[in-house]
């Protein structure tokens, strides 16, 4: 039988060599592995195509071509070790609320699935170090993390990852840096951060992370590096003496206190700012012998001034403003010839500026708002800083004593019988008097207590967004008072608690059995009402409580025990204690404390507290007065609109409370209404972020034109400067100046229709934010103020 015998020529058997010689060896792109060439392929298309990554072709060399800020390739024999994307579709303003989420055009679209693109990564096994930055990714951390073993170094910051940071991170046992900051996680700091033995830096700052702090974290003997900073913690902070290799520590923005932490003295960078920590600076500080850069301004520290702070070996950056030192500062006080920025002001400090700081050329100091001798600079007079209830410290409360304890009982038990018998007594008297068919109406009031709402009204709260959820951080759950604790709030309506004054009723400060301040409005309802067809106007009221909005804490109903009309409502708000918007930036005393990062942030919380009244509840609040004056600013900054309407159900219901933060109007149901409400509040929006960036309040409508002409107009850097508030030239960016300004400018349109959306309002603020975050980078700028969001 014959043979067929095939024959080929020398370009074939070339061309089979060459497909051999891809499939069974290294690649020529720098001896890299086929299969991991076709790896970086693969995280190239579930990416997207960033622009980072656009110079890739087949021809390129991997292990040698791409090294620049953006892209980072390294490898080892034939394997990537390292791999670092950089693009422009990050969070670098910090998002903190899931509502973010929904910005499509900075993330990536819906196709994107993280769970495929850790799973493509894990083919890289010899990867060591991963860097995914500012790339728009979205989604929880997969499980598939756990596959990447060899990873040291883990970067997924600026990006729109949410949900709790995942147990599998754990198991990554030869992690040495994990950054997930500028993300959207939330939850609790997992306690089992101490398992990576090898871990030297933590960065988990601006994100929505809350609770108090584990007492695990004393234990993670290697950190150097620990930032926490702009989440929602809260409570004590641990025992942190123990970590003699921390040399940063970053808690500020948050809600912890009050105690100062327990420190190691190798620290280099400590930040505590915007905080709650109360008593003295400890005295341990002046061994602190390496550190460079200290701050706990807007705390609530007390007691004398640290002088050896001035003069550490080390000392460049000093901010001890906005908390209540006191002290005489000496003439000849020694400072570190090294200082190069000082902040004192705005405590309770006396004397005369020390010669060390007066007579420095390179170094920059603050020290108004206290009551300093022959300085130029706003002071107070000697009387306001030598007030020692300013200045005090809260007292702790007194324990009683084991041998009161049974006495105390006993009074109390007597107190209850003797109180049951009295309360018995009364009701019988009075069910008598209401049973007398010719006695005179009694007008006893008694307090509704009731434990809900009806079915009907809450079948509604389908409507409320996760979003809105979210928003109320930190404060308590929604509930009903009785009469009797806004009395004892308010000292019972005292004159000294009176805030102020309208047509439907008063304002009061009050403080509540758990210390809490709160606002209390009061009004008389003009027309009878039912207690069932006023909890109609009441639902709603519980669905608006967010972040960015002054929030409604409960409420108390007050009517006649022989009728069922309702007398006297109160409504109990969160108490807001920085002041408005308006005092900050039109004071020109406190006007250097506003820098440009904090502006544009707090122009992004205003849109976002928009935004929920708009699309965060059914049906939406338009319509509100935005003004400078209505924005309030709690102790971290944040912004919160005290003025906005109250859709109501029916005509018949409309209240209007008037000067309170609470405008009630039933316009918002009519759809005729609605876009004009909506476009209305862009424009308030737009007055606000124009008197941000000049820094003076706008009072008429010609002046407002024609600082928008101006504004608009002026295409040169130096000749925009000149309009904008002096005390900002320094910190921001023509780009990140020239963004807000266009959008604000749109917000100013005469035409309705030519007004921008809220959401495109945030998308440009982010914007203005994100490059603003790229100048302070770049420069390493290390004192500025974050954004709160």
């Amino acid at each position: 039988m014959g043979r067929n015998i095939t024959c080929f020529s020398f370009s074939e058997f070339a061309l089979v060599f060459a497909v051999l010689a891809v499939l069974l060896f290294p690649s020529s792109n720098g001896q890299l592995q086929y299969s991991e060439v076709q790896t970086l392929f693969t995280v190239q298309r579930i990416l997207e195509y960033p622009s980072a990554l656009s110079g890739w072709s087949n021809r390129s060399n991997f292990c040698s071509d791409f090294q620049s800020s953006s892209l980072t390739i390294v490898c080892s024999g034939a394997s990537v070790t390292e791999l670092s994307i950089v693009g422009n579709k990050g969070a670098s303003s910090g998002s903190k609320l899931l509502q973010n989420f929904s910005v499509s055009y900075q993330t990536l679209s819906s196709e994107f699935s993280i769970d495929s693109l850790f799973a493509t990564l894990s083919q890289l096994p010899s990867l060591k170090s991963l860097s995914l930055v500012s790339l728009g990714l979205w989604g929880t951390l997969p499980t598939r993390i756990s596959l990447l073993l060899s990873l040291q170094v883990l970067n997924v910051s600026s990006n729109f990852l949410y949900g709790y940071i995942p147990m599998r991170v754990s198991l990554l046992r030869s992690l040495q840096t994990l950054a997930l900051d500028n993300n959207m996680f939330y939850g609790h700091i997992p306690r089992w951060v101490n398992s990576l033995n090898s871990l030297s830096v933590l960065n988990l700052g601006n994100n929505a992370l809350n609770g108090s702090l584990p007492s695990t974290l004393g234990t993670s003997k290697n950190l150097k590096v620990l930032i926490l900073s702009r989440n929602r913690l809260s409570g004590g902070v641990p025992n942190l003496s123990g970590l003699v290799n921390l040399e940063v520590l970053d808690l500020g923005d948050n809600l912890l206190g009050p105690k100062f932490p327990a420190l190691g003295n190798n620290l280099v960078k400590l930040s505590l700012q915007r905080n709650l920590f109360t008593y003295n600076i400890p005295s341990q500080l002046a061994s602190f012998d390496r550190l460079e850069s200290f701050d706990i301004s807007l705390n609530r520290f007390v007691g004398p001034i640290l002088l050896p702070l001035f003069s550490l070996p080390s000392i460049q950056y000093l901010n001890l403003s906005g908390n209540k030192l006191t002290g005489l500062l000496p003439v000849h006080m020694k400072c570190n010839a090294k200082l190069q920025f000082v902040d004192i002001s705005n405590n309770l400090l006396t004397g005369v500026l020390p010669t060390c700081l007066r007579n420095s050329s390179s170094t920059t100091v603050s020290y108004s708002g206290n009551c300093l001798n022959n300085t130029s600079k706003y002071q107070h007079q000697y009387s306001f800083c030598s007030n020692p209830a300013l200045a005090a410290i809260p007292p702790p409360l007194k324990k009683k004593t084991s041998s009161n304890k049974l006495i105390l009982l006993l009074g109390v038990a007597g107190g209850i019988v003797a109180g049951a018998v009295i309360i018995g007594f009364l009701m019988l008297v009075l069910f008598r008097k209401c049973k007398a068919p010719n006695s005179r109406r009694q007008k006893t009031k008694v307090i509704t207590a009731s434990a809900g709402f009806p079915p009907r009204l809450l079948s509604n709260s389908k409507y409320i967004s996760h979003t809105m959820r979210l928003g109320p951080l930190g404060l308590p759950p929604y509930r009903t008072f009785t009469l009797e604790e806004i009395e004892e709030a308010t000292d019972n309506f005292d004159k000294s608690n009176l805030m102020g004054e309208g047509s439907q009723g008063q304002i009061y400060r009050g403080r509540l059995g758990n210390g809490s301040l709160v606002a209390v409005r009061s009004f008389r309802l003009k027309e009878k009402h039912t207690l069932e067809s006023l909890m109609q106007y009441i639902e709603p009221l519980t669905k608006l409580r967010h972040r960015h909005l002054v929030s409604i804490l409960g409420h108390c109903i007050v009517c006649y025990m022989d009728s069922q009309n309702v007398e006297m409502v109160y409504l109990i708000f969160e108490f807001i204690s920085n002041g408005s918007l308006s005092s900050l930036i039109y004071d020109g005393r406190q006007g250097d404390m506003l820098r440009w990062p904090e502006r544009v942030g707090i122009a992004m919380g205003i849109a976002r507290g928009v935004k929920f009244l708009h699309t965060g509840v059914v049906p939406g609040v338009f319509g509100n007065d935005l003004k400078a004056e209505n924005i309030l600013l709690d102790h971290n900054l944040t912004p919160k609109i005290s003025k906005y309407n109250l859709p109501m159900p029916s005509k018949s219901m409309a209240v209007k409370v008037g000067s309170g933060p609470l405008n009630v109007s039933e316009a918002a149901l009519q759809p005729a209404s609605i876009e004009q409400g909506e476009k209305s509040d862009i424009y308030g929006l737009g007055i606000v972020m124009l008197e941000l960036i000049i820094g003076r309040h706008i009072s008429t409508q010609s002046e407002l034109d024609a600082l928008k002409n101006q504004i608009s107009s002026t295409t040169d850097a130096e000749t925009l400067r000149e309009a904008i508030d002096p005390s900002i030239h320094h910190s921001c960016s023509h780009a990140s100046l020239r963004t807000m300004i266009d959008i604000a400018v749109k917000c100013l349109s005469k035409e309705m229709s030519e007004r921008p959306s809220v959401e495109d309002v945030i998308w440009h603020l982010q914007y203005s934010a994100q490059v603003q975050d790229g100048l302070t980078t770049n420069s390493n700028v290390e004192d500025y103020l974050d954004l709160h969001i």
